[in-house]
């Protein structure tokens, strides 16, 4: 569209002769210039992340998009994170479930579960992986360049700001108690963060050897898919991917 939109139909309406935004009235004409079925105010049903808050932190950032930014997204909220290389989103766990969607570079992803298994995977462009509710879980960057993803939360009310984050549990909890949890000498913890850490430089793991120790009890469960590896459904309109229970 050359032009942006004008509030015409027929004879009836007018050209905008005030301050206006083409190039985002071109994104959503139909705003502009409603159809004659319009009946009246419809909810936004779109938001960008470009205006959303942006957090920056040691190694990276991350944006979010809620019920507070996306009135209309009542079941679901987004999370977009950045993570160079070696950059560590720490230890933590939240109340609602987390899909993800590796858009571009390499992570490796760390939950544990209730069994007390760990569970770990090197992640690509592609790939996915799925935290459920109340699981320890942390994504590192790795590989030159970090990584980038998108994160899906089943609550339109999830916030990336109150998240339990192990830094924030340790300052809290009297370093006796995690000394006799770990069995070492108290003094060891005289230097724990005393604020959350969430996001922080790391040193960037050997991806070519495990990064869990060969005495850890592993998982049973798998908690990443390759959605790129799998077969893509043939269409006259495209090659889509289609993920489900089936395969993950």
């Amino acid at each position: 569209m050359r032009n942006p939109p004008e509030p015409r139909r027929g004879d009836h309406g007018s050209n905008i002769i005030g301050p206006r935004n083409p190039e985002r009235e071109k994104q959503a004409p139909d705003v502009i210039q409603p159809p004659s079925t319009d009946r009246g105010t419809l909810p936004s049903l779109k938001w960008s992340f470009a205006d959303s808050h942006m957090r920056i932190e040691d190694g990276g950032w991350a944006r979010q998009t809620t019920v507070r930014e996306f009135p209309a997204s009542t079941e679901l909220a987004g999370v977009n994170m950045r993570l160079d290389e070696g950059a560590i989103r720490e230890l933590h766990w939240h109340r609602e479930a987390e899909w993800a969607y590796m858009l571009e570079g390499s992570c490796r992803f760390t939950v544990l579960d209730v069994e007390g298994g760990a569970y770990e995977a090197d992640l690509t462009k592609g790939d996915i992986w799925y935290a459920p509710k109340g699981r320890p879980h942390s994504i590192q960057g790795v590989g030159k360049g970090g990584c980038e993803f998108m994160l899906i939360f089943d609550d339109g009310k999830f916030s990336e700001d109150e998240t339990f984050l192990l830094s924030d549990w340790l300052a809290h909890t009297p370093k006796e108690v995690v000394a006799k949890n770990f069995g070492l000498d108290p003094s060891v913890f005289d230097k724990l963060s005393q604020k959350e850490k969430y996001m922080f430089r790391g040193i960037t793991p050997d991806t070519s050897s495990p990064g869990l120790l060969s005495d850890v009890p592993k998982s049973k469960h798998r908690f990443t898919h390759s959605l790129l590896a799998q077969p893509p459904l043939k269409t006259p309109g495209g090659v889509p991917r289609q993920n489900s229970y089936a395969r993950f």
